[in-house]
């Protein structure tokens, strides 16, 4: 890889950086409340990524240990090997590059906003305009997540099919805002009937 196949591909990497930049000023409640925007773009309005691709990203990283961010690296993964040809060490060149644009394009302007908002809204927290900013985040981080949890599953999903599906959202999602029982109990309640294979 080359500094002119770079520049030849600048037209994929800028926008890329600048939609998950903007993207992550927008993040409340974690990068993973922007994927519904992320999907429009990278799948529907670009066609960079795959249904597929964009689906495994995420079903993976929130599989996987660590940070919930992670998806974003490897939808910055799957971009740049999609561009990279998909095979071989200079699609694998492709996909690092997309890592790192997706990653900082995401990271570096939500953590500076952060740490001057957070700064500032420490020093002046018994102001009320500061306590009414933070009780009206809550319903747009639900807000966002649920429009997340649409996407994801309305890719693959029929609703008349997978009523039981459907049925253990509602159910889980009422015990979760009802009581205090350990999200970990639930997912094995929902991993157990899976295996089962009744939803």
């Amino acid at each position: 890889m080359n500094l002119l196949e770079v520049w030849n591909h600048s037209t994929l990497w800028w926008p890329l950086f600048l939609h998950f930049a903007a993207l992550s000023l927008l993040a409340v409640g974690g990068a993973i409340t922007t994927a519904p925007d992320m999907h429009r773009y990278l799948v529907g309005e670009q066609a960079w990524l795959s249904e597929a691709q964009f689906n495994a990203s995420i079903a993976l990283s929130q599989a996987a240990p660590g940070p919930n961010v992670l998806f974003v690296a490897l939808l910055g993964w799957h971009v740049g090997l999609n561009a990279g040809g998909g095979v071989g060490p200079t699609a694998w060149a492709w996909a690092l590059l997309g890592v790192l644009v997706a990653m900082v394009g995401t990271l570096l302007p939500s953590t500076v906003l952060t740490f001057a908002a957070t700064r500032w809204a420490h020093r002046h927290r018994e102001r009320r305009e500061v306590r009414a900013f933070k009780a009206g985040m809550a319903p747009i981080v639900i807000a966002l997540l649920m429009a997340t949890g649409w996407v994801l599953s309305s890719a693959h999903s029929n609703p008349a099919e997978d009523w039981r599906l459907w049925l253990l959202t509602v159910v889980v999602t009422g015990v979760v805002w009802r009581t205090r029982v350990p999200l970990l109990w639930l997912i094995a309640v929902g991993a157990g009937l899976g295996m089962l294979g009744w939803v």
